[in-house]
């Protein structure tokens, strides 16, 4: 099992974020966490990633805790574009370069080129747009066995989203999981395994897409429709 939640709590104070969730997630897998803003989609991504603490219950990784040994076998991208506007890409390939071992830099290359992305340009001369697909290509660039996405396709144009899901789906290994945090049900879908709804720190509904929607007679996005009531 590549990612194991026993049992997890997680409150803010006297917030309550996460509700005793368990789940597993195996490798192979494309997993949506879908759920609306404020559900507990963000909390479990920086759980995941170590980037905070559980309350209650444990996480493994590959069937050990999170230490720093598993954080180089997850590459996450947040929903925010953090990356410094003064930096050219090459100075941010570098960049990758040196601080993961496991970063291609012949593959964020390709992946430039085929979007038509000057590496020799300043990230300040981009749209937001251009910028989130860079951050994207840096993102799945790495060689990890979990890449964890947070509105990859948020803040792209439309003409962009298929090629960006095309490119995702084919920069990870069935030796890795790619788990996927959004609310564009619909766009996203398509390339789902499994997903999970999460609404008020808890998973109202998880499955394989395709038997839900035999169950449902419906869609994902229906279904999610449906049962957040929007």
């Amino acid at each position: 099992m590549l990612i194991n939640f026993n049992n997890v709590t997680k409150k803010y104070s006297s917030k309550l974020a996460l509700d005793d969730i368990s789940f597993e997630i195996t490798k192979g897998k494309v997993i949506g966490l879908l759920g609306p803003n404020g559900s507990g989609k963000t909390t479990i991504i920086k759980l995941i990633n170590g980037l905070i603490q559980p309350t209650k219950g444990e996480i493994l990784i590959q069937g050990k805790p999170l230490n720093y040994m598993t954080h180089n076998d997850i590459a996450y991208l947040p929903e925010r574009t953090y990356l410094n506007n003064w930096m050219t890409v090459n100075q941010l390939l570098k960049f990758f370069s040196d601080f993961y071992e496991n970063f291609d830099n012949d593959y964020a290359m390709t992946m430039l080129t085929e979007l038509g992305i000057n590496a020799a340009d300043k990230l300040a001369t981009m749209s937001k747009g251009t910028k989130e697909k860079v951050q994207l290509i840096l993102v799945m660039a790495r060689r990890a066995k979990i890449y964890i996405l947070d509105e990859p396709i948020g803040g792209v144009d439309p003409a962009a989203r298929d090629y960006i899901l095309n490119t995702i789906i084919k920069s990870y290994s069935t030796e890795s999981t790619l788990i996927i945090a959004t609310h564009l049900i619909q766009e996203v879908e398509s390339i789902c395994d499994e997903i999970m709804f999460i609404h008020n720190g808890t998973i109202t509904l998880s499955g394989n897409v395709d038997d839900l929607r035999e169950e449902y007679n419906k869609s994902i996005d229906e279904i999610f429709r449906e049962v957040f009531k929007c």
